[in-house]
């Protein structure tokens, strides 16, 4: 039922997106909000009873939910498997944006690709070139479809079920949202969020990199991997971008080093870069770097889907 879930929730989405702005992400947002505006006194352990209840608010209904459908009908329980998968996937979510900065990097259109990152990525763009801009859009989209498509995988295929795809989605939204805005950055309120979604995204972040090197170039995924990754100050992220750009064949990442040989922050992603020992080997990304990601992101994506087909067969056997 997992590979069909999952299969059918992508067939959805591939013919109605999934907006950003939909009512059920508004309600987890305000949830969160209310959370940290009630929990938040400026101590750790406040952040992590927030979170708690917030998981507990949003897991225990979607269990229960699924128990009764078990109980009731499969086709029931598989409507709820689908319904869950299609709400927090977002495969075609954001990639629209892609699409549109790869399109206007290839009529040279900068001024309007710069336009489009900026509001992708939530980050000044101006100024950037368009090896740059080509650089951060697939710094962005490696990352978000980790996050969004192969963390889902992960954890919808574990025995939580959809309660598992929630918990991932909820943990990366939270350690987003209570450490990000100002009046948050750099608040013990946020610690605990960062920790929980690291330790839910250790496994995932690894299996996706492997991916990565299996369908792209594997000795440059896995040499970058061991040799640059440490690069970022994000361990998840530096293994997912030194993997891809490894098998890619693409140079990623900024230059952490200035003249105080004090950190600089990576404009793609607003991760913090620790300074370089020697330059990664590697092309510069360019415009055709957006096409080689498209390729990347596909070929790994079937890898997952024929990966839990086996795991589909392996469980229905036994």
């Amino acid at each position: 039922m997992t590979f069909l879930s999952i299969l059918l929730a992508l067939l959805f989405e591939q013919f109605k997106p999934l907006r950003a702005d939909n009512p059920v992400y508004a309600a987890i947002k305000q949830l969160a909000a209310r959370m940290e505006a009630t929990f938040n006194a400026g101590q750790e352990g406040h952040g992590r009873m927030a979170w708690i209840v917030t998981m507990l608010a949003l897991l225990v209904p979607a269990t229960l939910v699924w128990w009764l459908c078990e109980k009731l009908s499969p086709l029931l329980a598989l409507a709820w498997n689908v319904l869950i998968v299609y709400l927090t996937l977002g495969f075609r979510r954001y990639s629209h944006y892609f699409t549109s900065i790869q399109l206007a990097l290839n009529s040279g259109d900068e001024a309007t690709a710069r336009a489009l990152l900026a509001e992708w990525t939530r980050e000044d763009a101006a100024g950037l070139s368009a090896g740059e801009i080509s650089r951060m859009a697939v710094e962005k989209a490696l990352v978000t479809t980790h996050r969004n498509v192969f963390g889902v995988f992960f954890w919808f295929a574990m025995p939580l079920g959809p309660a598992g795809a929630i918990l991932y989605r909820v943990a990366e939204y939270l350690s987003r949202a209570w450490n990000e805005p100002d009046h948050l950055r750099g608040e013990p309120f946020g610690v605990f969020a960062t920790r929980a979604f690291y330790v839910l995204d250790w496994v995932p972040a690894r299996l996706t990199a492997v991916a990565f090197a299996v369908v792209g170039n594997f000795e440059d995924a896995i040499y970058a991997w061991r040799n640059y990754a440490h690069r970022w100050k994000d361990e998840a992220i530096g293994i997912i971008l030194s993997a891809g750009g490894g098998a890619m064949g693409l140079r990623l990442g900024t230059a952490a080093e200035n003249a105080a040989d004090m950190p600089l922050a990576d404009a793609a992603l607003g991760e913090t870069l620790t300074a370089e020992i020697e330059t990664p080997v590697g092309e510069e990304a360019t415009a055709r770097a957006l096409q080689s990601t498209v390729g990347l992101v596909w070929r790994a994506l079937l890898l997952w889907m024929l990966l839990l087909l086996l795991l589909s067969f392996a469980v229905w056997l036994g």
